[in-house]
């Protein structure tokens, strides 16, 4: 499904216009991204967890050629699967 799969999605469900899901998808996906940025984590109870983790600089390898390749540190996401969405998928 895709961002735009989704917004329509949305409307359907909703019965808003699709200007209007577009805009309500993105103010969700921005506040995840704040709640990320300021806390460190956003849990919507019974669906998902994000969680940012930070991953260290380190060395790796490029497969290809074999060569060394440093890997600067960064942000990764986690996202665990609340229950909810676990027992909808099984």
């Amino acid at each position: 499904m895709t961002k735009q799969d989704l917004t329509n999605y949305i409307a359907e469900q909703t019965g808003l216009t699709k200007a209007d899901s577009a805009r309500a998808l993105e103010a969700m996906m921005s506040g995840v991204i704040k709640g990320l940025k300021e806390e460190g984590s956003v849990k919507l109870t019974g669906f998902c967890t994000f969680t940012a983790k930070k991953k260290e600089a380190k060395e790796g390898r490029n497969p290809r050629t074999g060569e060394t390749v440093k890997i600067p540190a960064r942000i990764a996401v986690a996202v665990k699967a609340g229950s909810k969405l676990k027992d909808a998928l099984n």
